[in-house]
């Protein structure tokens, strides 16, 4: 049998990058999938290709920071599904800039989106969660979940620009760690992983060549020089920029049954270099 076969897995941001990697990568061990993104095509077309594969999944749109987002979400979850076995917070992007040119409005939108959205999502969960592990206690019977939060070696070192997007990361990995704590007796496992450098469409666009995206109304100017990046990877003991399947891969050491007993920690997908 599959590693995670049954289980209900609940991703954000799951139409494009990292967050459609790690969708397949849960499936291909047997998990029925919820996706989410910001736009509805590229949501229905990763939903498509996990029934391509066989496998059960449904979209849920919209933004993470809508305030209702993760009631939401979770409806979608136990209307299809009926359970809710692992999330993953992985929806987000950046806005950078240095902190003299940095607006509110920038500061705001990291923390809505890397923190505040997480934490509306797992306190909509909550009751879910709390509820059968109480019922399967009294059974008897131990049944593991799994939350994932994403975080960035942005969030454990810091990195100049980024003063908005760093402090919600170190952020994420506070919830994880305060979880880890309320959660445990639900024998819900919390972790964070915390990505370096991986190649996605912001990474690979270059900057000052136009490369924007559009979130929630809002044109965001993304990607980094081609130097900057030869720079960075010269100081990934690997020698290069991750995939995002391989960042998917440590999202789903945490979401399998040999992590039962880790919960939590923070581990860098970083190629060596923290």
């Amino acid at each position: 049998m599959s590693k995670l076969e049954g289980k209900v897995a609940l991703i954000t941001g799951s139409g494009r990058g990292i967050g459609r990697e790690i969708a397949l990568k849960l499936a291909s061990e047997g998990a029925r999938i919820v996706v989410n993104d910001l736009d509805r095509d590229p949501a229905e077309e990763t939903v498509e290709t996990l029934r391509k594969l066989g496998v059960e999944a449904v979209a849920c749109t919209g933004s993470v920071t809508d305030p209702e987002f993760g009631n939401a979400f979770v409806k979608t979850a136990l209307d299809n599904f009926g359970s809710i076995d692992i999330i993953v917070n992985n929806a987000g992007y950046t806005w950078d800039s240095v902190i003299q040119k940095m607006t509110d409005e920038q500061w705001y939108a990291m923390i809505d989106v890397h923190m505040t959205a997480p934490f509306r999502l797992l306190r909509a969960a909550s009751d879910y969660l709390r509820t059968q592990a109480k019922k399967e206690a009294a059974e008897g019977r131990e049944v593991f979940r799994k939350v994932v939060n994403i975080s960035s070696t942005s969030g454990i070192m810091g990195n100049p620009g980024q003063a908005n997007y760093s402090s919600a990361k170190a952020g994420i990995n506070g919830l994880t760690r305060a979880l880890c704590k309320e959660w445990g007796r639900y024998k819900v496992n919390v972790n964070s992983v915390a990505f370096g450098l991986i190649k996605t469409r912001l990474t690979d666009a270059v900057a000052g060549e136009g490369s924007t995206i559009d979130v929630d109304g809002k044109t965001i100017s993304v990607g980094i020089s081609t130097q900057f990046m030869s720079n960075i990877e010269s100081m990934i003991p690997m020698g290069r920029a991750g995939l995002p399947e391989e960042a998917a891969g440590a999202v789903y050491l945490f979401c399998i049954p040999e992590s039962n007993y880790i919960s939590g920690q923070i581990v860098i997908c970083g190629g060596g270099r923290p």
